[in-house]
């Protein structure tokens, strides 16, 4: 940062400062506010005035003070250290300016994202002196933690002609580890951090079709409404409904390489159970701590409510940057409606025009930025990585209907909305059935077919519609009670019961049914259709609805998550030959 002075401060409105006497500064420049040198950016430009954006407490700043700028836009350092580490909004490492602060960020507290004294251990690629290099070119790699191997790569906007690369070693992320001779003949170095404005999205090859699932774990998200690898989704709720819950477990244990986990205005009680759970928790997939997978961002609602408004660019940032490497990233932003509300707050001191619910115009615009940075991508160094972004909505009242939630289903392929009453029935995930819905489906049908066979389709879509037909039926209940339909329709109203308890409830404090892999969740679905089919010929047949409900086999079935672990998969073949000689039986008693 410079100590170039490059105007005065002119009037304060909360976090929002006029400058006056700016004649050498650039859009989105990063500036220091003020002796105490506040982080600021510039967003507004007018003749010699300029509208800045300041990250922290304005408390104290007076008209007449000198604005510092830095020639630079807002930018995250990227290279390694990142993964364990919880930042704020602008990417301060809080532990760090803990042990030299309070228990509160000071004003003006500066401080590398990146250690400037830890060295990494540094592989080098077979380069030599004269190779070409290209954007995203890997120069090396370097052992991150146990699950990531970080590879150095030549930043998006340097190319030229590699002049030399250092020997394997030991180094800081600021000590030079290679040489490049760029097309104007200047030479210029490389490291193994370099920096990256947040509001730029980092440059790719190609945009690959989305085609994988993103396996969660949970039974209602993997089976009904899947997401693929660089996809986008949607999960609004209203308070209490488990949207930073479904986000959690999600974050837990999903197949994905990494996990950029932001807390956007959250209350801090949620980044510290994240916290204090990740270390503890072992990922099912490696047996190693999740936490050695994560990069967390924490602004919870205490912080200034600017820097809540650059936090989820900085995740997004960081996750592009991992998948730049080959990595499929996900991106838990909790929650994009409290990022929403600081673009109102900062729209309204800037004196704006509102639009709907006092919503700055350009909301729809910036939702879409956002959602645009995810996606299945070819990198510049060739490799495939993606970027999944899962932003929870927090509508006021639970109302769907509200700018935000709305304007985030137009740019979502995925929408995961709770439901108010399956939360107060201790029904988690609170994931509704009936206004949920994926477009992701027809992509990745030809993934689950050849994992699981080519019946999973064919199962979901007959469950799909059992339980469309459950809610016409609940309507007829609810007038004339159960006892007035017939027993093949009371039997649809079992079915579905059987596999709203059995299938998509999810205990995430019971080892076993925590999480499911995607074979356990076929085999489970294969059972609950095969005693919905089977036990409607039985009806046809003349067996009772009581027969059917009172047959032995059905209590184990309710209980299977519970009993039948991811690795032991053949108790399910049992339990489905004991399933379907029931059934044979009974019909042979009233054949």
């Amino acid at each position: 940062m410079s100590d170039r002075i490059i105007g005065k401060v002119k009037r304060v409105n909360g976090p929002v400062i006029v400058a006056s006497g700016v004649t050498d500064a650039i859009m989105l420049e990063l500036v220091r506010v003020g002796e105490v040198k506040l982080v600021g950016e510039i967003i507004k430009l007018e003749e010699e005035n300029a509208v800045i954006q300041v990250y922290e407490d304005t408390t104290g700043i007076t008209p007449g003070e000198n604005i510092y700028g830095s020639g630079m836009q807002l930018s995250v350092e990227l290279g390694p250290g990142l993964i364990s580490t919880i930042y704020d909004g602008i990417q301060r490492p809080l532990e760090e300016i803990h042990k030299i602060s309070n228990q509160f960020i000071e004003r003006g507290i500066s401080m590398p994202a990146l250690s400037r004294t830890a060295k990494w251990h540094f592989e080098p690629e077979s380069l030599q002196p004269g190779s070409p290099l290209l954007p995203g070119t890997i120069l090396g790699n370097v052992k991150e933690t146990e699950l990531i191997d970080h590879k150095i790569l030549v930043p998006p906007d340097i190319e030229g002609t590699l002049v030399s690369l250092a020997a394997e070693g030991d180094y800081t992320v600021e000590e030079v580890i290679g040489l490049v001779k760029t097309a104007e003949g200047g030479e210029k170095s490389l490291h193994l951090m370099h920096r990256w404005p947040i509001r730029k999205a980092r440059p790719v090859t190609r945009r690959l079709p989305l085609d994988i699932p993103l396996i969660t774990g949970q039974r209602v998200i993997d089976t009904l409404f899947p997401v693929a690898k660089g996809g986008t989704v949607a999960i609004p709720g209203g308070f209490g409904t488990g949207k930073t819950m479904t986000q959690h477990a999600i974050a837990k244990w999903c197949d994905a390489s990494l996990i950029v986990y932001i807390g956007c205005g959250e209350r801090g009680n949620e980044m510290t159970d994240v916290l204090m759970e990740f270390p503890k928790l072992i990922d099912p997939r490696t047996d190693l701590p999740l936490i050695k997978r994560t990069v967390l961002i924490a602004n919870t609602s205490n912080m200034p409510v600017s820097a809540r408004e650059a936090s989820i660019y900085t995740g997004v940032t960081l996750a592009e940057y991992y998948r730049d490497q080959g990595y499929h990233v996900a991106v838990m932003a909790d929650s994009t409606s409290r990022w929403a509300e600081a673009l109102r707050e900062l729209s309204g001191r800037m004196e704006e025009m509102p639009a709907e619910e006092g919503f700055p115009a350009y909301l729809p615009t910036r939702i879409a930025e956002f959602y645009e940075r995810a996606g299945n991508m070819e990198v510049l160094c060739g490799k495939t990585g993606s970027v999944t972004i899962i932003g929870a909505v927090s509508p006021p009242g639970g109302d769907f209907s509200e700018p935000v939630t709305q304007h985030t289903k137009r740019f979502v392929r995925c929408f995961w909305g709770l439901d108010r009453q399956l939360a107060n029935a201790r029904h988690y995930p609170a994931i509704s059935w009936l206004e949920s819905y994926s477009e992701y489906l027809d992509d990745i049908i030809p993934w689950w077919n050849q994992r699981v066979g080519a019946q999973w389709s064919a199962d979901r879509k007959e469950i799909m519609e059992l339980l469309q037909k459950e809610v016409r039926l609940q309507q007829v209940v609810k007038l004339v009670g159960p006892d007035a339909l017939p027993d093949s329709q009371r039997f649809i109203l079992e079915v579905c019961t059987l596999f709203k308890n059995a299938f998509l409830q999810q205990n995430a404090f019971d080892d076993i049914d925590r999480y499911a892999v995607a074979e356990k969740q076929m085999k489970m679905l294969e059972l609950i259709v095969t005693y919905w089919r089977k036990g409607s010929q039985a009806i046809k047949s003349g067996v009772t609805l009581v027969k059917l409900k009172r047959m032995k086999v059905i209590p184990d079935i309710v209980k299977m998550k519970f009993t039948i672990p991811n690795d032991d998969l053949s108790q399910f073949d049992k339990l489905q030959l004991r399933l379907e000689r029931s059934l044979d039986q009974l019909e042979q008693v009233y054949a």
